[in-house]
């Protein structure tokens, strides 16, 4: 692990109480996430849902204000989710779209945290997405 245990269960606790204002009357699956800068900078993000099935997942959320602060590198995410009234008890892991998100913004060695609300576990996002298609693969 790259990141200190400490540092990725800090990690982890943001993204629980990020968790707590996700927007998810459809799914009632709620998500939360904390977005490591290289620089030290944290912002956190939720799932946000919508009547017409197009919100935008957590991950995507914290992505997204951290580039649109000015924020291009990225050292780690965590992630918790579970259904909206539950403790998480699964490693829940980033979707298609957010890894694709990461791959855009993010080297392969960038460290994916997860919890089942006891555990840890990291994985890079090379490991979650091997093979990737992303900026270097346009020149």
């Amino acid at each position: 692990m790259k990141l200190s245990e400490g540092k990725a269960r800090e990690l982890i606790s943001q993204a629980l109480k990020a968790r707590e204002s996700s927007y998810c009357p459809y799914s009632n699956f709620a998500v939360g996430t904390a977005l490591l800068c290289n620089d030290g900078t944290v912002y956190t993000g939720c799932n946000v849902e919508t009547a017409a099935f197009n919100g935008c997942c957590a991950e995507r959320t914290a992505i997204f204000s951290a580039v649109a602060d000015g924020h291009r590198n990225f050292a780690a995410i965590a992630v918790a989710g579970a259904g909206k009234e539950q403790e998480p008890d699964f490693f829940c892991t980033p979707c298609g779209v957010c890894r694709q998100v990461m791959r855009e913004f993010c080297k392969p060695d960038f460290e994916i945290i997860m919890t089942d609300g006891k555990d840890i576990k990291v994985m890079t996002l090379e490991e979650l997405l091997p093979m990737a298609f992303g900026p270097d693969d346009l020149a």
